[in-house]
């Protein structure tokens, strides 16, 4: 089976083990690693890398119930065991993605736009050689404003044109915040921008979509039958692992792509088999959220 086939039919979801400098140090400090633990950038990136590599190493890890891997830049340029992550995990059989957004701008509008990318295609090339799928950029939606929600889309399509004209599978990423009072009002027209979209694409320009699991069940249903969308995930967005499975399952034909519900309760400071048998069970209860639909 094809990388593209794995992720366009397969059963399972994509771990999401982006968070960037930004969010390193809270996705650490839940990990039972505090800020007094390391002296500089460079400490801390090494103790996320050791994170992250405890968890693609662990033996529940595997293309049996994961699909895809989404990776930070300095993850894909770093090794597991010898071998570059990406090539690591596709001897696992889990397809390698990889975050290229830097980050959020100021909210204006309502939305916060991603920051310009002046080195994407370099970024682009990189991803190329070492043997990277697709990749993933996160906007977000805070209030509705027309105008906002608008510029998002607009901006996740430019580029993921960008994206697919290198070859690689963009996901696009419109997050609408949890705790926004006009969530749904929100999703509803984010939902009909989107399928705007999408119907402009050409044959060929298939994309992946990775949004918040909607108030209203399965509204997001013509996004995901859409012949230009590959797949559609879920980002948890701030909900408990057990809220974001809950509401996953009412939603058919979406998987998760969890972060910080993927890694609930891991601690640093577990033995390998306390570690271990925690990730199984925060797997297979993910796997089960997006396989087994009501």
């Amino acid at each position: 089976m094809s990388q593209l086939e794995k992720v366009k039919n397969g059963k399972g979801f994509i771990a999401a083990l982006d968070q960037s400098g930004g969010s390193t140090p809270k996705a650490l400090k839940l990990y039972g690693v505090n800020e007094d633990q390391y002296n500089n950038e460079d400490e801390m990136f090494d103790l996320v890398h050791e994170m992250r590599t405890r968890i693609v190493t662990a033996p529940y890890f595997t293309g049996e119930h994961i699909l895809g891997a989404i990776l930070f830049e300095q993850t894909m340029d770093r090794e597991v065991d010898g071998k570059y992550t990406a090539d690591y995990l596709i001897e696992k059989d889990v397809v390698p993605f990889l975050k290229v957004d830097k980050g959020l701008a100021d909210e204006e509008n309502g939305v916060q736009l991603m920051k310009d990318m002046p080195e994407l295609d370099a970024l682009l090339d990189r991803a190329n050689e070492r043997n990277i799928f697709g990749t993933k950029m996160r906007s977000v939606i805070n209030s509705f404003n027309e105008a906002g929600i608008k510029a998002v889309v607009d901006q996740q399509f430019e580029f993921g044109k960008k994206i697919l004209a290198k070859g690689l599978v963009p996901i696009i990423e419109p997050e609408v915040n949890i705790n926004s009072t006009d969530k749904e009002e929100i999703e509803t027209f984010l939902n009909k921008e989107m399928l705007s979209h999408l119907d402009a694409l050409s044959e060929g320009e298939d994309v992946m979509l990775k949004l918040t699991i909607p108030t209203e069940a399965n509204l997001y249903e013509d996004l995901v039958n859409h012949p230009r969308v590959i797949r559609v995930v879920a980002l948890s967005g701030g909900y408990t692992r057990d809220e974001a499975n809950a509401l996953l399952k009412k939603n058919n034909g979406i998987l998760a792509s969890f972060s910080r519900a993927l890694t609930e309760g891991l601690s640093a400071n577990q033995s390998d088999d306390e570690f271990n048998a925690d990730l199984k069970k925060s797997i297979e209860s993910i796997y089960d959220a997006s396989v087994n639909k009501n």
